[in-house]
């Protein structure tokens, strides 16, 4: 396919794909991104076409078929869009619970994640385990050992405090 053909066909049928996508995956970002794939698809085809009706036809499968993807895949059902981010923050924590997750920052990676998906998340070890592909015994061991850290941090903070006293 030509530069000119592609160039033609973008221009035709660009709104409709988009919209297409659009009303699949119902965010824009993620419809732009679909857009663009079906066209480098096109771009790719080695096939051909009957007309334009039957190019259009073309990339509206694609596009149905790229959103359907998108909507199956792991990134999609298991990810908050950016603009969803805003309402997870923790606007209704109070200042210890800031701190406490100031504190956990600092914990071993491992144990910082398990730590947070029990308390805050509420998950049980078993949800934990499955999420983390371990045992529940090691989300057990990471929960004890978090909470062992944790304890010498604040321990730490205490004597902090009281040294300035």
């Amino acid at each position: 396919m030509t530069d000119n053909e592609l160039e033609y066909y973008v221009v035709r049928f660009r709104k409709s794909v988009y919209s297409a996508v659009l009303c699949y995956v119902r965010n824009e970002y993620d419809a732009e991104d679909i857009t663009q794939n079906v066209f480098m698809k096109l771009c790719t085809y080695n096939g051909s076409f009957n007309g334009d009706e039957h190019v259009k036809a073309w990339l509206l499968r694609c596009a149905i078929n790229e959103s359907k993807n998108l909507l199956r895949s792991y990134k999609y059902r298991f990810t908050v869009p950016l603009e969803a981010a805003g309402a997870l923050s923790y606007r209704d924590s109070t200042d210890s619970d800031d701190e406490m997750l100031a504190l956990m920052r600092r914990l071993n990676r491992n144990n910082r994640i398990a730590l947070y998906m029990y308390y805050y998340e509420g998950y049980t070890l078993e949800e934990i385990g499955k999420i983390l592909g371990v045992s529940p015994d090691t989300v057990s061991s990471r929960l004890h050992r978090g909470r062992q850290q944790l304890k010498k941090l604040l321990s730490e903070g205490k004597k902090g405090v009281f040294n300035e006293l």
